[in-house]
């Protein structure tokens, strides 16, 4: 019988993200590796995700994708977590998540492929440039001690996690801001199991 909560990942991937709120929510879930060569363009899995991309969860049937929407997704369907905002952190969770899954992710991908928008693109850009971007994600950290106020929610899980892996490869400036984030968020007993259970299965391939 198949489990109510699916899971696809690759543990070189931003299935990490996904991991990481699994193991927050603490609900039980399976987990299918899928490697990029073969499992992940194969048509049993582009019949739930047709972009050939992970992270993925089918949840009670229903397919959702893309980190920020199954962080959230989750925070809301397991809401004895506590990770889905209050009234008064709606609007910083929402702003911040979906900033970090927006102009963040733009940003330093275009970095990372050496495209610098003119003056005119920048207009274009949802972004507008890297170094603004950086400058209103360093801000935003460096408010509360959590992204959408004083406690802990799933938007922290998205957003600590760009912060996570794009500086694990020199791919944001460094900022007292973000290290101080950073360590509030990897005391977290959801993170250590997270990244020991994909680190655990990075080994055999090691």
């Amino acid at each position: 019988m198949a489990a109510d909560l699916i899971f696809y990942t690759n543990p070189m991937s931003r299935g990490r993200i996904v991991r990481w709120m699994l193991e927050e929510v603490a609900a039980p879930y399976e987990t299918v590796l899928l490697d990029y060569a073969t499992t992940m363009k194969d048509d049993a899995y582009r019949a739930i995700n047709p972009m050939m991309k992970v992270p993925a969860i089918v949840h009670l049937g229903h397919v959702v994708t893309e980190g920020a929407a199954i962080c959230a997704y989750l925070a809301e369907a397991f809401p004895e977590a506590g990770l889905a905002p209050t009234a008064e952190e709606r609007a910083d969770y929402y702003r911040w998540m979906f900033f970090a899954a927006g102009p963040v992710e733009s940003a330093v991908v275009d970095k990372a492929m050496g495209v610098t928008p003119s003056d005119q693109q920048q207009r274009m850009a949802g972004y507008g440039h890297f170094d603004l971007v950086m400058r209103v994600l360093e801000e935003a950290v460096g408010r509360h001690d959590h992204i959408a106020g004083d406690r802990f929610t799933a938007a922290d899980v998205y957003v600590g996690s760009a912060i996570h892996f794009y500086g694990q490869f020199g791919m944001l400036p460094k900022s007292a801001r973000f290290d101080a984030y950073l360590a509030r968020l990897y005391a977290r007993p959801a993170f250590q199991r997270a990244v020991a259970i994909d680190d655990a299965l990075l080994a055999p391939a090691g």
